[in-house]
């Protein structure tokens, strides 16, 4: 029986995407798409989003592609443009949800420390999640299990009570890997779909 709830937050309940500040820097598609997919990339992202210090982490990343140095000093100061809006339908969404059965609604991310508290103040959203484990703060990335674990012994959750919702399927796999139930994020009318299978009694 599910018991607790736990979201993703990129890409589940906000938009991010560098592309929204690098397409305007750099007036070129092609170039935006190369600093992207080659400089500022996932991997590298990641780097923060497990506690390393933007502050360090641009500077390795600029003596490795000078030619970038700016944009990569950007992408520390200027962080927050890379973010957009709420995903449509997530807020009304979780308010149903705590008043049909899941009062306590818990978050999982891959975030850095020095940026999710600007977020987390700038979105309504947030409000409704009520206990959060993110990876900059604890050092722990998903999909690796530690971090499953660390939110199940933070909040005392059995992992066959619990499911988890995220828009990467590795880190789905993740989950599962650990003994929670987990689901794909394919946007808000399919994970109503997916709710109502997994928790027939639920009214959304």
């Amino acid at each position: 029986m599910i018991k607790n709830i736990i979201f993703d937050f990129g890409g589940v309940l906000v938009d991010w995407n560098p592309h929204y500040l690098f397409d305007k820097y750099f007036d070129d598609i092609n170039e935006a798409d190369y600093f992207v997919e080659n400089v500022c990339n996932s991997e590298w992202n990641a780097e923060m989003d497990g506690g390393k210090p933007f502050e360090q982490a641009v500077r390795e990343r600029s003596a490795m592609f000078p030619k970038y140095a700016e944009a990569l000093k950007l992408y520390q100061t200027n962080w927050m443009d890379t973010m957009g809006e709420e995903i449509p339908g997530m807020y009304d969404l979780i308010k149903s949800l705590k008043a049909n059965g899941f009062p306590v609604i818990y978050g999982l991310t891959n975030w850095s420390a020095e940026t999710f508290p600007t977020v987390q103040k700038t979105y309504r959203i947030f409000s409704l999640i009520d206990n959060i484990v993110v990876s900059g703060e604890v050092k722990q990335l998903k999909p690796n299990p530690e971090i499953f674990h660390t939110l199940l012994n933070k909040y005392n959750l059995k992992a066959e009570e619990s499911l988890f919702i995220d828009d990467n399927l590795k880190n789905v796999e993740g989950a599962k890997a650990v003994g929670i139930n987990a689901i794909v994020f394919e946007g808000v009318e399919k994970l109503k779909e997916d709710l109502k299978v997994l928790i027939p009694s639920l009214v959304l």
